[in-house]
């Protein structure tokens, strides 16, 4: 199992969130997050006053999945969120070693599973 942690602009969400659910994998956490990468601080006017701005708003997207699944998720990333300008994201991709779903204890691949019948884990 992997974790992936993508930073994102909100615009491209919807789009990368519709292609996920598509693919079958439609567990993940949503943030809303600021921080700064390698851009520098965007200026803007306001009231007259010249502000810098240093910390960008982005979305952290956050996913477990199965090691097979990892290309798909970071493909549907690429695609939507690329757009080529500085400020596009980061992806990371981290190892997991365990997973326990905590309403039955179940551990293991099996909690990464998708049920029809039961919701809210």
């Amino acid at each position: 199992m992997k974790k992936i942690e993508a930073f994102v602009r909100h615009e491209s969400f919807d789009s990368i969130r519709r292609r996920l659910f598509e693919e079958g994998m439609p567990s993940m956490s949503i943030s809303d997050v600021k921080g700064s990468g390698r851009q520098a601080g965007i200026t803007e006017h306001y009231r007259g006053a010249e502000l810098v701005i240093h910390l960008r708003p982005k979305l952290k997207i956050e996913m477990v999945v199965p090691d097979d699944a990892v290309e798909k998720v970071v493909e549907a990333i690429l695609e939507f969120a690329r757009t080529g300008e500085v400020g596009d994201g980061k992806i990371f991709i981290l190892p997991v070693e365990e997973a326990i779903r905590v309403r039955t204890g179940e551990r293991g691949d099996v909690v990464m599973e998708t049920h029809e019948s039961q919701a809210g884990d």
